[in-house]
C-alpha cells in the first residue's frame, strides 16, 4: 500500500519571535536574521522536494515557502494560521503575568480564551479540520509528497493530536526553518486518524542513500543553535 509524505516546516524567525512575543494573527515578515537562517540551512542541509506546498497566508510563512521552494507557488489555507491571541498579541508572557485570564489560558483550561481571541478548543478544531482535508486530498489525488509551511503552535498542536509516537505539544517545538517528515499510511489513517513522525527536517546531506534520516541521527549531528543567528 502506498505511503504519503507531508513535510511540516515552521516559518523562519521574525522580530516578535526573537523578543519572545505572542505573534499569532499579526502579519509579521521574516526578520533579516530569519532570512539568513533559512538561507544558511538550505545551503548546508537538504529540504525534501515537494510538488505541492500548502502554507499559512501570513507573510512569514509565504516568505519562508519562497525561500525553500522558489519554483512552487504555495496554496494558501486560512486554517493553517497561528492561533488568534486576541489581547495577548504582541505581548510577552512576562507582560501578561497579571492578566486575569492569562494563567488559566496558559494552563489549557477548557473554554478559556484570550479576550477577542480563540480558545484552545476553537484553535484545535480549526487546524485539525484543515489537516484532515490535506491528508484526505493527498490520498484521493494520489499525491505522494507535499510540504506544509506553518507556525509553531499549529505544528505542535497537530502532532500532539495526530502524531505517533504520542507526545505533548511542548515536545514537538522546533526552531524556525525546521520541522518533521510525516508518513501517512492509508490504513492507519482511516482506522485511527494517526500519522507517523519519521524524521526531523531538514535532512543531513549524504547521511543515508535515500536522503532520509532518523530523528536520533538528526539530533546527534544537527546543531540548530548555529542557525538561529549570524
Amino acid at each position: 500500500m502506498k505511503s504519503y509524505y507531508i513535510y511540516l516546516i515552521r516559518h523562519g524567525l521574525t522580530e516578535g519571535n526573537t523578543l519572545g512575543k505572542y505573534i499569532g494573527h499579526t502579519d509579521e515578515s521574516l526578520s533579516q536574521e530569519g532570512i539568513a537562517q533559512i538561507e544558511r540551512m538550505k545551503k548546508d542541509y537538504d529540504y525534501p522536494s515537494a510538488p505541492v506546498i500548502f502554507s499559512s497566508p501570513l507573510k512569514r510563512c509565504i516568505e519562508t515557502s519562497k525561500l525553500i521552494y522558489p519554483a512552487v507557488t504555495p496554496i494558501e489555507l486560512d486554517g493553517l494560521i497561528e492561533c488568534n491571541f486576541g489581547e495577548f498579541e504582541d505581548k510577552t508572557a512576562a507582560e501578561l503575568e497579571e492578566h486575569p485570564v492569562f494563567p488559566d489560558w496558559l494552563a489549557g483550561k477548557q473554554g478559556v480564551a484570550p479576550p477577542f481571541g480563540e480558545s484552545n478548543e476553537e484553535f484545535a478544531k480549526r487546524i485539525a479540520e484543515t489537516f484532515v482535508k490535506i491528508v484526505d486530498g493527498l490520498i484521493k489525488t494520489g499525491t505522494r509528497h507535499c510540504a506544509v509551511i506553518t507556525h509553531s503552535g499549529v505544528m505542535s498542536a497537530l502532532l500532539a493530536f495526530f502524531g505517533l509516537p504520542e507526545a505533548p505539544m511542548h515536545e514537538w517545538t522546533v526552531p524556525g526553518g525546521c520541522g518533521y517528515e510525516i508518513r501517512v499510511t492509508p490504513s492507519l489513517w482511516s482506522q485511527a486518524r494517526k500519522v507517523e513522525v519519521t524524521a526531523q527536517l531538514p535532512y543531513i546531506p549524504g547521511e543515508k542513500d535515500d536522503g532520509y534520516v532518523s530523528a536520533d541521527d538528526f539530533d546527534a549531528d544537527f546543531n540548530v543553535e548555529d542557525y538561529l543567528y549570524d
